[in-house]
């Protein structure tokens, strides 16, 4: 059991005996068991990412994935706020509230692109970035795989959300609102807003999406019938014991 509990950390549980992980790190056997090979640990480090992975896309990219989801909802832009309330407190109550969905929507229809990119990550994954992993914190594989797919996601999700701006006229509910507080700031002083909708919907579903990476990844710590894959019963199925 502390053999594999200590392969467990390839996914970040808990800090363990600082000799036993030299001891598996190294090949060496505490137990009379057949030690897993390097190959085997970072194969059972991209099943973790891989199922993690998926099951983060399936879940954001689904409708409602992200505008039901008060953990991941998309709000009005927090520097365009003063906007939000002025449409509020004059009768843009409807026009604020579709223009948030939207927001949530345009992220929904991206998130579905992620797997590719997940995918092309993972499967670059070297066996010195295992073991990186396998000494990493609690968090270390979610981390792996956002500091290697951030730039790809970026770029990808970027036209797709601006696309969708233009598609279901985001920017229709976003003019008349930004328009018509700018023209009350020429009474009231306030600054007027020019808020990149493309930028902030692909910053937010990239948040969004890795928070649901992390969320899985707890799920295959904890949870036996979250290992379903052969490789992951194998290197996880002892904690349970």
């Amino acid at each position: 059991m502390k053999y594999i509990f200590s392969l467990l950390l390839c996914i970040g549980l808990t800090a363990c005996d600082p000799q036993l992980l030299e001891q598996v790190l190294s090949g060496g056997n505490t137990l009379g068991t057949t030690p897993l090979s390097n190959a085997e640990v970072v194969n059972g480090l991209r099943d973790a990412l891989r199922v993690g992975a998926e099951n983060a896309v399936s879940f954001t990219s689904k409708e409602g994935g992200f505008n039901a989801n008060p953990k991941i909802r998309i709000p009005f832009p927090e520097e365009a706020l003063r906007v939000k309330i002025w449409a509020n407190q004059n009768g843009l109550q409807s026009q604020v509230t579709a223009f948030e969905n939207n927001l949530n929507k345009a992220a929904e229809k991206a998130a579905k692109e992620a797997v590719p990119v997940f995918t092309e990550a993972i499967m670059g994954m070297t066996i010195e970035d295992g073991f990186g992993i396998l000494r990493g914190d609690s968090l270390a594989a979610t981390s792996y795989l956002k500091k290697a797919t951030t730039t790809n996601l970026t770029a990808r999700f970027r036209p797709i959300v601006d696309q969708v701006i233009e598609d279901i006229n985001l920017t229709g509910f976003w003019e008349p609102i930004s328009k018509a507080y700018n023209t009350s700031t020429l009474f009231t002083g306030q600054q007027q807003v020019n808020t990149d909708l493309g930028a902030y919907v692909t910053d937010k579903a990239l948040t969004g999406l890795f928070y649901y990476v992390g969320d899985e990844e707890k799920k295959i710590r904890r949870d036996p019938k979250a290992r379903v894959t052969d490789i992951l019963v194998r290197v996880f199925g002892s904690i349970d014991k």
